[in-house]
């Protein structure tokens, strides 16, 4: 089959591997039919990671695709069942898992350098390096998905790909930030982030009531997206001291605040220095501004990612405005089945995220545009696997013919 491989920082190519095999009981061999770049990928293909990948290690955390073979205690699942694989590994026992907290998953990470940072071990996380299991992505033709009756979610055919799609990851993980947040009607919200996380965040602020959203980001077309989705976008280019810009235009401060942004953020020049001398990993300046920005009282919640440490953390106004802080890794089996309804309601159509659409076997230029914020349209790319583009062949000739010509897709929102 052919597969993304990570193969040294900012190298990733596609190649021929073994179809991967059921290794134990509870597994199931999905064949992918679309799959896409996350953020989170970014981390890999700049190296940050370095230390705890292998060559040759099969990327990818968002995917979706048709069971093939199941084990033989698999449940839920058949052959022929349409399927959202979910990034998180989780067993579904241990005492979090039993309370719907399945990123914080006890059993499905064997990774020891994970418990010496940070004392503790999170779940195990599909194509994500020796930290988070080591357990092999679905950038490729078949994913072999572990505990499959947890980390599959069933999608009926009739539902456009793109949608469920963005169910994978980026939507679940964007109503993670607002529960952590509490966002509620008539809130004051603000984004840090305007990429597909943080505008699917925004875009649910307002679905669940805020009265104002704020949208920050450096990318013109980002902050363009975000005006057209009815928030209000901050370049912080132009405003690189952007809590204290809010607090001038939103004095009373922000109710709820969220960091969708991660690593890749930093607004000032100690930062480069310090990583340069290998003293810092993570930067604290965009959490800074968002303390600043925040009521007291308020909430802040961190869903971009960040791995290590940070110099300059701001605990002083933290403590001071008596600030709510939660983080954490998006535990994506909670939200579902909910958020599937939404989209099946019409209600909610993360469709909107795909700007651009290509062949799975073009991925490896698509990690150097997403890098750089040049993928077509802005935002994020769609990619189809052979065995994609040949069920929508399929599909596609049982449409009247003006469906089937212009690709069976409904026109998103």
């Amino acid at each position: 089959m052919k597969a993304a491989r990570w193969m040294g920082t900012r190298d990733v190519e596609v190649e021929l591997v073994p179809k991967p095999m059921i290794t134990d009981p509870n597994d199931a061999i999905v064949q992918i039919t679309h799959c896409t770049i996350c953020g989170s990928d970014i981390h890999l293909y700049e190296g940050e990671l370095n230390d705890q990948m292998e060559k040759g290690d099969i990327l990818g955390q968002e995917a979706i695709g048709v069971v093939e073979e199941v084990g033989p205690e698999v449940k839920s699942l058949k052959k022929g069942d349409r399927v959202i694989i979910l990034p998180v590994v989780a067993c579904g026992k241990c005492d979090y898992c039993m309370r719907e907290e399945y990123s914080l998953c006890d059993i499905t990470n064997p990774s020891s350098e994970m418990e010496a940072l940070y004392g503790h071990r999170m779940s195990g996380i599909l194509g994500y390096s020796r930290l988070c299991g080591g357990y092999l992505g679905d950038q490729a033709e078949y994913c072999r998905v572990p505990n499959a009756d947890l980390t599959c979610v069933k999608a009926t055919r009739d539902i456009d790909a793109r949608k469920i799609l963005g169910l994978a990851n980026v939507v679940t993980t964007a109503w993670h930030a607002l529960e952590l947040a509490e966002a509620q009607s008539g809130d004051v919200v603000g984004v840090w982030g305007c990429g597909p996380v943080g505008l699917s965040a925004q875009r649910l602020a307002k679905l669940r009531g805020a009265k104002k959203v704020y949208g920050m980001d450096r990318d013109p077309q980002r902050l363009k997206q975000a005006e057209d989705f009815g928030m209000i976008p901050i370049n912080i280019k132009e405003h690189p001291d952007v809590g204290d810009y809010i607090l001038s235009i939103q004095p009373q401060g922000l109710d709820r605040a969220i960091e969708a942004s991660g690593f890749r953020s930093p607004t000032k020049s100690p930062h480069t220095a310090l990583r340069t001398m290998g003293l810092q990993r993570d930067s604290s300046d965009t959490v800074g501004s968002i303390i600043k920005a925040t009521r007291k009282g308020g909430n802040v919640a961190l869903v971009g990612d960040l791995f290590f440490t940070s110099h300059d953390f701001p605990i002083g106004p933290l403590m001071q405005k008596a600030l709510t802080l939660r983080g954490g890794q998006s535990g994506p089996q909670k939200y579902h089945p909910f958020l599937m309804d939404l989209v099946v309601q019409g209600k909610v159509d993360p469709s909107w995220m795909f700007t651009f659409e290509d062949e799975f076997e073009n991925i490896a230029d698509h990690y150097q545009k997403f890098s750089q914020h040049k993928v077509p349209g802005g935002l994020k790319v769609c990619l189809v696997t052979a065995f994609g583009r040949s069920e929508r062949l399929q599909s596609n000739s049982d449409m009247p013919v003006d469906q089937a010509e212009s690709g069976g897709y409904s026109s998103g929102g």
